[in-house]
């Protein structure tokens, strides 16, 4: 006698999924695979197009998340969240992918004249910042920290190959490996930190996280505390904060100008906003534990980013220099972990987008040819030959030192600030310190441009036969500004010194985009 199992059925269910909500990830990536793939079937159609497709690709996602923008901002409607509640929909995402949009397009125009001068043209790059952009939109809207750690990894796969890009240049090639090997140990560190989480806490999700931190009281907090510290070092790595910096200068120096643009702004954006989403939100209740460790890295990048540019010779490690202490100072608003900290934070990250977007344009045009020409003694007589583009740097390196009347003054002001409100009174001591230090970094540059003359400079290259560098010698004459360039410095001076006049226009933004988390409905 045979027994018959009677088979039971039950009903799979799946994740609603609104896509509204997730359209400016869609529109970031399918386009670039469709880019990607007509590029190499029809080569010779779509060439001297990339930069376009991906300024409209970039610029239609961006409008899809402003739409997003008056939903999740109304009353009645607010924030949402989708795919089973993995992928958040607040004005804290909306606000970052619209910062990831902006970078991308001004990266493309940066890179279009680059590439053809290099004689690289293709769509690779092109694809990698788009595909590289969704990793950060990823990154803002995660709800979950296996979530977060793909965004991360997309986010970075794409930079370094991004990093390599010039295929002709060995420093190009040193740069991509370095960024690649250390960063797969800062994704290897993260990724335990997600494991110890979750060991301390049962859960991957932000929302469980949250609940659970506020519900039970932890007689033995140091598994959570381990998960912190490896958390900070994945983001740490990401925003180039000390002492997870020692990528950057090198990074800087041997990846192509316009690479390092998109590295500075929107690789920078996505590591911030993953560090505010999970410490701020996930972790709140827990803040006296992890704002000790947030202010000692907050301390030591600015010191280090600050003290360690004054010393360098070649400009675009100096940017390096610099991106690293404009990172303390991000890290000062983070510390506050209050609301008003995460506006001068998000604040800060729009304002420093078109600030490194404009500098590294001015970088990619003098460096020409083999976009080794970034000393110091390259940008001698600069404002004699090519007054437009000293102007165009002298507004970007203004507004880093934080001079009243543009972005960058707001920005220092507002996470300055919010430390004094969170009484860390000798952090803001601290910050205000590194930006006389930095002044100094950066009118030494302008110093070069305006009261120096370059013949020297230019002498000594060619005696040194540079084989490198086509134009040796020649001095700034032969230096040509692509149409696209000079766009993309027109786009970064006027944004700068609009929001220096009505910084209004973005803190009232900024104040709308704190983040929040809203379980499945």
């Amino acid at each position: 006698m045979s027994l018959i199992a009677q088979a039971t059925t039950t009903e799979l269910t799946t994740p609603s999924v609104d896509w509204w909500g997730v359209m400016p990830l869609l529109l970031l990536t399918a386009p670039a695979m469709v880019l990607l793939h007509a590029s190499s079937l029809l080569s010779r159609v779509f060439k001297g197009f990339y930069t376009l497709a991906t300024v409209l690709i970039a610029s239609v996602a961006g409008a899809f998340a402003i739409g997003l923008w008056w939903r999740v901002t109304d009353v009645e409607r607010g924030p949402f969240s989708t795919m089973g509640g993995a992928f958040g929909v607040d004005g804290f995402s909306v606000f970052v992918t619209v910062l990831m949009c902006a970078s991308v397009i001004l990266a493309a125009l940066l890179a279009d004249g680059y590439l053809r001068r290099e004689g690289l043209e293709g769509a690779e790059l092109y694809v990698l910042l788009l595909l590289s952009a969704s990793g950060g939109v990823i990154m803002a809207s995660a709800n979950e920290l296996i979530v977060m750690f793909l965004g991360l990894e997309i986010l970075s796969l794409a930079v370094y190959i991004l990093a390599t890009a010039h295929v002709r240049r060995f420093a190009s090639q040193e740069a991509g490996m370095k960024y690649f090997v250390l960063g797969a140990f800062s994704s290897a560190f993260f990724l335990y930190g997600i494991a110890l989480v979750y060991g301390a806490t049962g859960t991957t999700s932000l929302i469980g996280i949250r609940t659970f931190l506020a519900t039970n009281t932890l007689l033995d907090n140091a598994l959570l505390l381990a998960g912190f510290a490896l958390l900070l070092v994945g983001f740490g790595f990401k925003v180039a904060a000390v002492p997870f910096h020692a990528w950057t200068p090198d990074v800087y120096q041997g990846s192509p100008s316009p690479v390092v643009a998109y590295m500075a702004s929107g690789v920078k954006a996505a590591g911030f906003a993953g560090l505010l989403r999970v410490f701020y939100l996930a972790f709140s209740t827990e803040r006296t534990d992890w704002q000790p460790i947030v202010y000692a890295l907050a301390v030591a990048t600015l010191i280090a980013g600050a003290v360690l540019a004054v010393v360098q010779t070649d400009v675009k490690r100096m940017m390096a220099y610099s991106s690293i202490s404009h990172a303390g100072f991000i890290l000062v608003g983070v510390q506050a972990a209050s609301q008003k900290g995460t506006e001068a934070s998000l604040f800060y990250l729009a304002a420093y987008t078109f600030m490194v977007a404009g500098s590294f344009g001015v970088i990619t045009a003098v460096s020409r040819a083999g976009d080794a020409r970034t000393s110091l003694e390259d940008f001698k007589g600069l404002a004699s030959s090519k007054p437009l583009l000293a102007a165009a740097f002298t507004v970007m390196l203004l507004a880093q030192t934080g001079v009243p009347l543009t972005s960058g003054f707001f920005a220092k002001f507002g996470v300055i600030t919010a430390a004094v409100d969170a009484r860390s009174y000798w952090l803001a001591l601290v910050a205000m310190l590194s930006a006389v230090i930095g002044a100094f970094v950066y009118l030494r540059i302008i110093v070069a441009m305006y009261m120096s003359d370059g013949d020297e400079g230019h002498a000594a290259h060619a005696e040194a036969g540079d084989a490198v560098v086509l134009d040796a010698g020649a001095g700034f004459g032969v230096l040509t500004v692509p149409v696209t360039l000079w766009v993309a410095l027109a786009v970064a001076v006027a944004v700068t010194v609009l929001v220096g006049f009505l910084p209004g226009l973005v803190t009232s933004l900024a104040h709308d985009a704190v983040p929040s988390l809203i379980p499945p409905r």
